[in-house]
């Protein structure tokens, strides 16, 4: 038994070799006294608290200026489809700056042309509407009291309508909201002027732009920038070639039935329907649509039905016809692979997004395609959608082997001809 000292605890023997025997660990995980904490730790706290505030700040700027880089997205693509039209006209000696000047200009005229065309044209298809609306509320009025047997008189219509709470509030509602118009209409317009001018800067300073990208990168990526960029371009082109195609055929379809009808001012509502349709994504068909009913209602009110009915047919046409069609074949990406970004684009940037997804996911799938290694697919039947004849039993095969199994039916080893017992 080993010899204990006056506290009970066992005495420690010197070393044979009087070196002194290690201190055992506190019990209970205290801390040593005189412990001091790592170095690194407070540098790992600076730096853990620092990446935070550099990350809160970077997201508090990214919300701040999202508008912002949304309009440069825009300008961007703008810059890309007038692209071509500008380096056709600086290879043949104009400087590039005049050249893009010229095409704005080309762009800016047309755009002003048409919607005080259109502009006029409502206006006097709004007043011809108030003019001709008590007649029209005669009309209404005795069809009502022949079908009905009813005595309304337009004057008790026009009196509840007047003092009706419903008018009352519109107006109020409209008087209040005439600033929050005001506010919106002015902020378009910056908007448009700011897109205006970055992409006029896109476009004239192309080539500046592209030796400022590629004088930051390797020869190598240097190549592979200058081909994205001028698949960007291709890409864009082509979606707007297929746009404006679209836009044609539909404005076509929409002058013959218009003017079939004999609804005024046919060839502007048309060209109303085609780019509207076509160049505002989710809700252009609706407001392509609406204004030719309105004008086909002053004529008869008939008329505006025949209008809504042809405007869904021909929507369904260009949405499972058409439009697959001319996408596939001028942006060279799958329907549903065109379906699919104008969705996600949509739920990323609304309708931004729904306008620039499938020319950058055309651009997308057409880069990544050169680096992508394919193969020879091999010739198996089940490759065309043909099923191999050991691929096993039909389906009848089955059903009827199921049923002679049943208790009391034949024995279980009969097979189909041509087959081993089961």
């Amino acid at each position: 038994m080993a010899p204990t000292d006056e506290t009970g605890q066992a005495a420690q023997n010197p070393s044979p070799f009087d070196t002194t025997p290690p201190t055992r660990p506190p019990a209970g995980g205290a801390a040593v006294p005189g412990a001091r904490m790592p170095r690194w730790l407070p540098r790992a706290m600076v730096l853990a608290f620092t990446l935070y505030g550099v990350f809160q700040l970077g997201s508090w700027a990214f919300h701040q200026l999202i508008g912002l880089l949304i309009n440069i997205l825009i300008a961007f693509f703008l810059a890309l489809a007038v692209e071509p039209a500008v380096s056709w006209m600086a290879a043949r000696g104009m400087r590039r700056g005049f050249a893009t000047g010229i095409v704005f200009l080309a762009v800016l005229i047309v755009s002003a042309g048409f919607v005080t065309l259109l502009s006029s044209m409502l206006a006097g298809q709004i007043i011809k509407m108030v003019e001709g609306f008590p007649d029209y509320l005669d009309s209404v009025i005795n069809w009502i009291n022949t079908h009905f047997h009813t005595e309304l008189k337009r004057v008790d219509v026009q009196e509840g309508l007047l003092r009706s709470d419903w008018l009352r509030n519109y107006v109020q509602n409209s008087a209040t909201g005439v600033l929050d118009v005001s506010a919106q209409v002015l902020g378009g317009l910056f908007q448009l002027l700011t897109i205006a001018l970055f992409s006029f800067y896109f476009a004239a300073d192309g080539p500046r732009l592209r030796r400022a990208i590629c004088s930051v990168l390797p020869p190598a990526r240097q190549a592979e920038v200058l081909r994205a960029w001028e698949i960007a371009v291709n890409k864009t082109g082509g979606y707007l070639y297929s746009r404006g195609l679209m836009a044609l055929i539909s404005g076509i379809a929409h002058y013959i039935l218009l003017q079939f009808l004999g609804v005024p001012y046919a060839p502007v509502l048309a060209v109303w329907v085609g780019l509207v349709s076509q160049f505002i994504p989710t809700i252009g068909t609706y407001l392509a649509g609406a204004l030719p009913m309105l004008i086909a209602f002053t004529v008869a009110p008939w008329y505006a039905l025949w209008v809504l009915i042809f405007v869904v047919i021909y929507q369904q046409f260009e949405n499972y016809m058409l439009q697959p069609k001319l996408t596939s074949k001028t942006v060279d990406i799958h329907p549903a692979v065109a379906f699919g970004s104008v969705i996600a684009g949509t739920a990323l940037l609304g309708a931004v997004g729904a306008l620039v997804a499938i020319p950058a996911v055309a651009t997308l799938q057409a880069f990544l395609g050169a680096y992508v290694k394919r193969y020879d697919v091999t010739d198996d039947p089940r490759v065309h959608g043909h099923r191999g004849r050991g691929a096993g039993p039909g389906l009848l095969s089955r059903a009827r082997r199921l049923w002679v199994r049943r208790p009391g039916g034949a024995p279980a080893d009969v097979g189909e001809p041509g087959e081993g017992p089961s």
